[in-house]
């Protein structure tokens, strides 16, 4: 299982077009095929940066996933929607694999 992390510098003016992407999104991704953990919107400190997070089960399956997501009407209609509204200045994509499993239970005092 690999983790893509995706960094979003978006118009601080635009953050509610941005949240209805993230809400398009949640739909459409778990439907093509990735496991969506979430999206992420400015709230404090900086405006600017957003993040979306989601587990796939490896690089193979990504592309698949990617293609199935740009082909289906929601994923037309939220590429499209980002293009018209121009919320997102900048994204940035990396794959990261958990290193620090497994992990303790908290305990609490």
């Amino acid at each position: 299982m690999i983790t893509c992390f995706i960094r979003y510098e978006i118009d601080p003016f635009k953050r509610d077009k941005f949240e209805d992407y993230a809400r398009a999104w949640g739909q459409a991704i778990p439907a093509n095929g990735a496991d969506l953990i979430g999206y992420y919107a400015p709230y404090e400190g900086s405006l600017t940066t957003a993040y979306a997070v989601y587990d796939i089960e490896d690089l193979a399956a990504y592309e698949a996933y990617r293609k199935r997501l740009a082909a289906s009407d929601a994923g037309k209609a939220n590429y499209e929607f980002a293009k018209r509204e121009q919320f997102i200045k900048r994204e940035d994509r990396i794959f990261l694999k958990l290193a620090s499993a497994p992990h303790a239970k908290l305990v609490r005092p």
